[in-house]
């Protein structure tokens, strides 16, 4: 590679890294305390946990925990239900004022086996509320999840120009090479391009499945209007199934486990919000295997009825999505997976941080002709001195 395409791919690392760092900094900051949400929340003691019973306990009915659910908050509706992965013995219920997206909703928990409150919890508040919703969007909504998204894909932008430069940088010093008795700004260049290049593949993985998730809210809304709107094409116009009228939402649920064996409900999302109709109760299926657990398949039920009227398999754009999830959060392989991410992550931080003390301290080249002591010990060129400027 000529002088002159590696000055070029030195302006375009430069300045890719320079646009997205300090977000890429606050995102791995704000990232370290998610990896481990489940531990802090235990810790805290914000995490809700049912119960130990045994296995063959008999259930309440759904219709019974949505009932007792309403009567903490009266003047609320039910938007969405859920259960954690890992604790079948626990319904999650979120209410809210309308049936419309809303940031203003109360969580009520309520155990599965015998239908007594176990708590309110508020997930809008404390310290890993501010974490997740700076890691996710800035408070900013939508507007923040794209930003985001635009930082990832300059990241990704630096990694790739990163490795186009490694190979001229590194071609005359041994993989690995860390110059210690040379200057701070020298030793921190190859600590930053030795980090770099360790965590080449995880930081293009992160990043890249960061990005694709900052479009999880447009792809939801192009499914719905791409898909699910011919599938509600006979419910159009129709007003939202009212409470009174509805039939009951075990039935329903037992209706859509049915039509869907070997398979685990995820979440239930009511008529008339944004995950359903105005005419269906949609219960999001999960499958039981460690990869399929991450694909949803939803089942449109008649909130009439109690009738299947759908079961339509997920668009490739949304599968990608859902299996990039797992991929970005590093959750599917246990503590031992969550212990790679965090050392990952605060290489990554090191490698960011290092980005912007050599930028702070730029201009200082390193000269063409070294002290001889430095060039004489095993007779290579001390530095690729050009290649240093343009990366500074």
């Amino acid at each position: 590679m000529n002088s002159r395409k590696i000055k070029t791919w030195a302006w375009v690392h430069k300045w890719s890294s320079l646009v997205c760092t300090v977000f890429m900094l606050l995102l791995c900051i704000t990232g370290l305390p998610l990896i481990f949400h489940h531990e802090i929340g235990h810790l805290l003691g914000t995490e809700v946990e049912a119960p130990k019973m045994p296995a063959d306990t008999p259930r309440v009915s759904l219709d019974r925990v949505l009932e007792v659910a309403r009567a903490k908050h009266p003047d609320r509706i039910v938007q969405f239900v859920s259960q954690p992965e890992d604790d079948d013995g626990l319904w999650l219920v979120t209410l809210t004022p309308t049936p419309e997206p809303t940031e203003d909703f109360k969580s009520v928990a309520v155990d599965a086996r015998t239908g007594a409150v176990l708590a309110q919890p508020k997930f809008d508040e404390g310290f890993m509320y501010v974490m997740f919703k700076l890691h996710v969007d800035l408070f900013a909504g939508l507007a923040g999840k794209l930003f985001l998204g635009f930082m990832g894909l300059l990241l990704l932008v630096a990694v790739v120009s990163g490795v186009v430069l490694y190979a001229p940088f590194m071609r005359k010093l041994d993989f690995g090479t860390v110059r210690r008795e040379k200057r701070p700004r020298l030793k921190w260049l190859d600590l930053h391009n030795l980090l770099g290049i360790v965590t080449l593949v995880w930081v293009f993985v992160v990043g890249a499945t960061g990005m694709i998730n900052t479009w999880a809210d447009l792809l939801i809304k192009y499914w719905q209007y791409d898909q699910l709107s011919t599938l509600l094409a006979p419910y159009k116009n129709e007003p939202v199934v009212r409470a009174a009228e509805r039939a009951s939402v075990q039935r329903s649920m037992e209706a859509a486990v049915q039509q869907t064996p070997g398979m685990k409900l995820s979440f239930i999302a009511f008529p008339g919000t944004a995950f359903s109709s105005p005419h269906h109760t949609t219960f999001f299926m999960r499958g039981s295997e460690p990869l399929t657990s991450k694909l949803l398949k939803p089942v449109l039920v008649d909130a009439k009825t109690a009738q299947v009227t759908a079961a339509p398999d997920m668009p490739w754009y949304l599968t990608a999505l859902l299996v990039s999830q797992p991929l970005h959060f590093g959750d599917y392989g246990g503590m031992p997976m969550q212990i790679i991410w965090a050392l990952l992550d605060i290489a990554t931080i090191i490698v960011l941080g290092s980005g912007l003390y050599l930028w702070l301290k730029r201009g200082r080249t390193v000269p063409a002709q070294d002290p001889p002591t430095a060039a004489g010990a095993d007779g290579r060129s001390p530095e690729p001195a050009a290649a240093m400027k343009v990366q500074a």
